[in-house]
């Protein structure tokens, strides 16, 4: 069977995000519903879909830990099941009034919450992220065009199998969700640029999809970007909480973005957090500077490469400093603009962090793990955004959708 081109495939989606832009709540929330519902009971259909793909990458000799995150079991396919019943339970942010005004001339001038259209995402790897994308595109009015990797191509499309069925029972356009089937990277490319049918572009994935999308794409675009994440150890910590905070934000799962990869530590707590932290932190392969490794005999020499990397593994960069202006120097110069944390009882010390250091996030004695759009109360998330303009952090649902001016007269005209 031919596979349909990209183009054709764009112009569906932006034929369905008119129809779901003006899409009631009701019939949206139906359509999520149906889909959890869906899933659960084809699950058998998904999961052997699922074991076409695992098989291949295990015989392409794909990393272990690439291969987890492509595998499905029934567990994830409940929980892919379960988020799309959460966002149905989420407050719709389509029609909402961000505010409102009336002028001298009687003008009544409001602005409200609309789709975005067209949200294109493409990822890699993770299947799951077939379901939550399309279930946070439908809830907030926009058509999902999905363009996962090669590696995850049958689970990609057995899933979005059973979210068309869904979306077309509830009576909604049944292209509301559509997965690219060609993944050679041409057509990568292409699905990059269909200007005038997406309205925005959502990467999921490493520093090579990143990088392709910056040389690539011509239509607008929001990188959900890298997680250099640090967690400062200030003069007036506690220590037993930094303790706590570093070895939850660095090994609680050490291959996500919001990670902690970099440590800074005041030198007046050095001799006394460092030792504690090297017991801690045992299994996580530790590089620093040399007065962090005078502390910490096992701790190797640490470039400038290794502040800035993030490692997404069982290795972090340590960074000893004299005071907060040279942890707050040393963070903003290596930050990704993810995360960042200080861990302190000095308000002062506290103000400035959280005021001076430039990221999507920084955090007041607490991980950095919990930048995520669960557990700032989204719901699932679509990304966590690093650029500053349209999203900043977690995108959630109000993040897929952008403004529009609404002007109410009675016959006013302009002089």
């Amino acid at each position: 069977m031919p596979v349909t081109p990209i183009p054709e495939l764009a112009r569906r989606a932006k034929a369905a995000s008119r129809r779901l832009a003006t899409a009631s709540t009701a019939l949206k929330d139906e359509a999520l519903l149906t889909a959890a519902d869906l899933l659960e009971a084809r699950s058998a259909d998904v999961l052997a879909a699922n074991s076409l793909d695992v098989a291949g990458a295990e015989g392409a000799g794909i990393p272990t830990g690439l291969v987890d995150r492509l595998r499905l079991t029934e567990d994830r396919v409940a929980a892919m099941a379960s988020g799309l019943r959460q966002v149905a339970a989420l407050a719709d942010p389509v029609g909402e009034v961000l505010d409102g005004w009336v002028r001298p001339n009687g003008l009544r001038i409001s602005r409200v919450r609309v789709p975005l259209g067209v949200v294109a995402i493409i990822y890699e790897s993770r299947p799951n992220v077939t379901s939550d994308a399309a279930g946070l595109c439908l809830k907030s009015g926009n058509a999902a065009f999905l363009r996962g990797s090669s590696t995850a191509v049958n689970s990609n499309l057995a899933i979005a199998a059973v979210l068309r069925e869904a979306v077309a029972k509830a009576g909604l356009p049944e292209d509301s969700v559509i997965v690219v089937e060609d993944t050679s990277r041409d057509a990568a490319v292409e699905f990059m640029q269909q200007e005038g049918l997406v309205d925005c572009l959502i990467p999921r994935g490493g520093a090579s999809l990143i990088a392709s999308i910056k040389q690539h794409a011509t239509v607008p675009f929001v990188i959900d970007g890298d997680g250099n994440c640090h967690v400062y150890v200030d003069a007036a910590a506690d220590l037993d909480m930094a303790e706590t905070i570093v070895l939850n934000a660095k090994t609680q799962r050490p291959s996500v973005c919001n990670a902690a990869e970099s440590l800074v530590v005041h030198a007046q707590v050095a001799a006394q957090i460092l030792p504690r932290l090297d017991t801690a932190l045992a299994d996580v392969e530790l590089v620093g500077d040399a007065r962090a490794r005078a502390l910490v005999p096992r701790m190797g020499e640490a470039t400038d490469e290794d502040y800035a990397r993030e490692f997404l593994d069982m290795r972090m960069s340590v960074r000893v400093v004299d005071t907060l202006d040279e942890a707050i120097e040393h963070v903003n110069r290596h930050s990704t603009g993810h995360s960042e944390a200080i861990v302190t009882s000095d308000v002062g010390a506290a103000e400035r962090f959280l005021n001076e250091v430039d990221a999507a996030a920084v955090l007041l004695n607490a991980s950095t793990r919990f930048v995520d759009g669960e557990e700032f109360g989204f719901g699932a998330e679509i990304g966590i955004s690093t650029q500053k303009l349209h999203a900043r952090g977690p995108m959630g649902l109000q993040q897929l959708t952008t403004a529009k001016y609404v002007v109410r007269g009675d016959g006013q005209t302009r002089g």
